[in-house]
């Protein structure tokens, strides 16, 4: 995986980083911390994760054509913008940048919540252990997030 890459710019100090990987405790991540941005009046920055295995085709690929890193990452972010444009619709006040990290889940949301004012993950994600309480990912970002991390739980 490349080393540097746009996408892993530093954020502001105000922002707000959340994960995004596709699942509905995603979603519900996403919809509180849209609501807690507007409050502080902080910008958000949501992260989606992915490698080859995970990203969708680019919208050029056909048989036999490899697609580029960044057509691969284009890919991805615009599934990402796809899968939150409504919940992103309800808060018109709060500015939002949408990056697509071609790493690790774990590795993607600590280095961007450097520097940030707080990382918001779901409790869970789409890990194949639905008894646990934490996801790997949610608990390793507790362990080893640079700001404040947010554990959002689903409304049951």
């Amino acid at each position: 995986m490349p080393d540097t890459q746009p996408e892993q710019r530093p954020v502001s100090s105000d922002s707000i980083v959340v994960g995004h990987d596709g699942s509905g405790y995603a979603d519900h991540a996403v919809a509180v911390a849209l609501d807690l941005a507007r409050q502080l009046r902080a910008p958000v920055v949501l992260v989606r994760a992915w490698s080859i295995d995970t990203a969708p085709r680019p919208a050029n690929w056909e048989f036999g054509y490899v697609s580029s890193i960044e057509e691969y990452a284009d890919a991805v972010r615009t599934e990402l913008v796809e899968a939150v444009m409504a919940e992103v619709a309800k808060h018109p006040d709060v500015k939002v940048e949408y990056r697509a990290i071609y790493a690790s889940p774990l590795n993607s949301l600590v280095d961007a919540s450097r520097g940030a004012r707080m990382l918001v993950v779901g409790s869970r994600g789409r890990g194949g252990l639905s008894g646990m309480l934490l996801g790997s990912v949610s608990e390793q970002c507790v362990r080893h997030a640079k700001c404040p991390v947010l554990v959002v739980r689903p409304n049951t």
